[in-house]
């Protein structure tokens, strides 16, 4: 067995393994860098671990020399050991590296392709086509996707905002400032067209940036014993509890009553019925501020439009309403919304995932800061993006060796020989063929929440089967999760989102670890 020197001969130098040489992975490293410009003692190694390291990395590892050394082990990690003390990754060529600290920053937990996804990769081979399966839409090859051609693209949440923001950046296009301050794209020409459809049908909701006036005390109506069938009812009652709670008591001269008398009420009724909506309707006199979370979940549900441009305008009109209402803290309620699904979650972390309780989570609670959502608008009114509506679905077209998309909003297809999975795979740590994942969810030292692997929110530690986070390994990116408490609702719950302020907390967490910090020497 051959024996790594990650750090070992170098007296006080600090060591790391970063598996995973994706968008994370060098995030990771680029932040390293960042808070690491002046070291005491020998530096720091940082070894990373991917067989396909993305391009993202190698643009992060090409950077200056300087007390941070990036080498890269082109081979998968297949274990990891070591207790809470010094922490050793076996790789599948037999090299053993020993490190203060582990970062798992892998695209995804390694989950088998559906039969429907292996079936695509099939008649894309057959044909000559481009496919992307779920999972690796945030980094593929850049020159892979046809300039000047349309793309399908299938999913429009946080795997398709990584695409966008991966594409604009490598394409020539840029961002300048309009009228009233409105990002315009200014596009280079070499861009894809991508049509974009999914089962909603509209991008994920732009994380609030206001503030609560008192945060409810949560939950009040979902309990990790509510019955599967129950689950639903529960769930948009939590909801809406957390959402008139802000409304009345940050904005009561929008209510006809006071919060004691509609709270009473309102625990009383039963969410869907006749005396909830009297109750909703004399106390909250402006139906804009009434919450359809039926509406808000499908905006498009029962809507249909004579041809594409129609769609586009609604979408446009969708999209600068979206911002609008973010930009107003007279919406503050909407991230009271936010808080109650988080909350829900929290109370649901370790039961079967419930898909539809999932998919409402990252609309609401996963979604990209205003910006991003203003720059997909700005996307769309230069062409770049077009939207095909809710329910799409792609059928291979063997005559004209190409897919066609389709949908419940807009007649006719569209064609394409290049198709995108913009979504993750189905969540499940269990069903994870990755050899390092399987092995320490059997010695229970990592646990799935909601189908993802858990995480502690402050740092990005690792967490056990115990609830205990390990204080020398760390994970971070799509394929994680923080099971957020009742007591973290004072917190901004979308700051924990964003993949840069991620792998900046493991940073400061793995520094904090290591010999090359003043942090790390009694660590």
């Amino acid at each position: 067995m051959k024996q790594g020197c990650a750090g070992g001969d170098r007296g006080r130098a600090g060591t790391v393994v970063v598996v995973g040489a994706g968008p994370a992975g060098a995030c990771v490293v680029w932040r390293l860098r960042a808070r690491l410009p002046e070291p005491s003692g020998d530096g720091l190694d940082v070894h990373v671990v991917d067989p396909y390291p993305s391009h993202a990395f190698e643009r992060a590892a090409r950077a200056a020399p300087g007390p941070v050394r990036v080498h890269l082990h082109r081979e998968r990690a297949a274990g990891l050991t070591g207790g809470a003390g010094r922490q050793r990754v076996e790789l599948s060529g037999g090299t053993r590296l020993e490190a203060d600290a582990v970062v798992l920053a892998l695209g995804d937990h390694g989950a088998p392709p559906s039969p429907a996804e292996a079936e695509q990769a099939l008649f894309a081979a057959r044909h000559g086509l481009l496919y992307v399966p779920a999972g690796q839409a945030a980094d593929p090859d850049p020159g892979l996707l046809p300039a000047g051609e349309p793309v399908l693209v299938r999913g429009a949440g946080s795997a398709f905002t990584r695409l966008l923001a991966l594409l604009v950046s490598e394409r020539g296009g840029r961002f300048a400032g309009g009228r009233g301050g409105e990002p315009v794209y200014l596009p280079s020409g070499d861009e894809p067209l991508l049509y974009v459809g999914s089962r909603r049908g509209v991008p994920h909701q732009a994380r609030p940036g206001h503030r609560l006036a008192r945060p409810p005390a949560l939950p009040r109506f979902v309990t990790r014993d509510t019955p599967p069938e129950e689950l639903r009812r529960a769930v948009a009652k939590e909801l809406a509890y957390a959402y008139y709670h802000e409304l009345f008591t940050a904005h009561p001269e929008r209510t006809r009553v006071g919060w004691d008398a509609f709270e009473a009420a309102f625990e009383q009724a039963e969410w869907g019925g006749k005396e909830m909506r009297a109750l909703v309707t004399r106390s909250v006199p402006r139906f804009a501020d009434r919450l359809n979370l039926d509406r808000l979940d499908r905006p498009l549900h029962g809507m249909r439009f004579g041809d594409l441009a129609g769609l586009q305008r609604w979408m446009h009109g969708y999209l600068a309403a979206g911002l609008e209402r973010r930009a107003d803290p007279g919406h503050s309620a909407d991230l009271a919304l936010v808080h109650g699904v988080l909350s829900a979650r929290a109370v649901l972390a370790g039961r079967e995932p419930d898909p539809w309780f999932e998919r409402l989570c990252g609309f609401l609670a996963g979604g990209p800061p205003v910006s991003r959502l203003a720059e997909l608008r700005a996307l769309a009114r230069a062409g770049v993006v077009t939207f095909l509506g809710a329910g799409m679905r792609v059928d291979q077209d063997e005559r004209t060796a190409s897919w066609r998309a389709s949908g419940a909003t807009v007649p006719g297809a569209v064609g394409a020989r290049a198709l995108v999975e913009a979504r993750l795979p189905g969540p499940g740590l269990s069903r994870a063929v990755d050899p390092l994942i399987a092995a320490l969810r059997a010695r229970g030292e990592c646990r799935e929440t909601t189908g993802l692997l858990d995480v502690r929110a402050a740092d990005r530690g690792l967490v056990t089967a115990a609830g205990d986070a390990h204080p020398r390994r760390f994970a971070l990116g799509p394929w994680t999760a923080v099971t957020a408490r009742p007591e973290d609702h004072t917190a901004r719950p979308e700051d924990d989102a964003a993949l840069p302020g991620q792998a900046d907390a493991v940073a400061r967490a793995v520094l904090a670890r290591t010999a090359a910090s003043p942090l790390g020497a009694a660590a």
